[in-house]
């Protein structure tokens, strides 16, 4: 697989006709050119839907059919001929062996073009990850990085040890304790960044995408600045230490 630039973080949102309408606004107004984009998107089984909505596929077709009819509506509606990366919402109900069915059906479409990455959602049991990269290699996870599930220390470890892109989600919300613990709000005023931006620093310090959930626009702008942020650790090692071990 060719080099790819993967970024640093990720705006998350369900809404793809609206992502596909502000893309074409940039395309048009603002001389964005797709190759400057990463887009993702997911296939979502019958069992994550909201059924008061539209689906984008029969639920009495076969999975292979599933999915593919899902993708061209996704890519009808992000106005875009391929993908950057695409990922099963979660593993499907019931055996192993209908993700890995899904997983198979994923792997062609990266073999098509269609899409340059594949992944997977909310896994969290290292044995998955192992039988899909019996077909194809993982190259992205999307979990809940959290204090509530102990920051998925298993999957993580996976991901790095096999350079597998993690990207992590429910971060902010999921995590008050740490959030407004004083030694944590030490190391933000240290570095002049709100608790927010040093979680997302944290992260990407740990090799970790953060996917960021926000609707304000301050608070964007706040989130894409992490990256170039500098990180101060003078005068706080044992403080970034005592954070280090709890979120590794």
């Amino acid at each position: 697989m060719a080099a790819v630039h993967l970024p640093r973080i990720i705006y998350g949102t369900a809404c793809e006709d609206l992502v596909g309408e502000a893309l074409q606004e940039l395309y048009e107004k603002h001389d964005v050119k797709r190759e400057d984009l990463w887009i993702q998107t997911k296939f979502t089984p019958i069992g994550g839907q909201d059924t008061s909505k539209p689906i984008p596929y029969n639920p009495s077709d076969s999975i292979e059919d599933q999915i593919a009819s899902s993708l061209e509506t996704s890519l009808k509606n992000l106005r875009t001929t391929y993908l950057d990366s695409y990922v099963l919402h979660s593993p499907l109900p019931g055996q192993l062996g209908h993700t890995v069915q899904a997983w198979k059906v994923l792997a062609k479409i990266q073999d098509e073009g269609k899409a340059k990455m594949i992944g997977v959602c909310n896994t969290y049991d290292v044995k998955v990850l192992e039988a899909l990269d019996e077909v194809r290699k993982v190259q992205v996870v999307q979990n809940r990085w959290y204090q509530g599930n102990g920051w998925d220390k298993d999957v993580v470890g996976y991901c790095k040890k096999n350079g597998i892109m993690y990207q992590s989600f429910w971060t902010l919300s999921g995590s008050p304790d740490l959030l407004g613990h004083p030694t944590f709000l030490s190391i933000a005023k240290t570095n002049n960044l709100t608790p927010e931006q040093t979680v997302y620093k944290l992260a990407q310090l740990q090799g970790i995408t953060p996917l960021s959930g926000t609707t304000q626009v301050e608070h964007m702008r706040q989130d894409l600045n992490v990256e170039a942020a500098e990180w101060k650790e003078d005068g706080i090692q044992r403080e970034v230490e005592l954070v280090k071990k709890l979120i590794e």
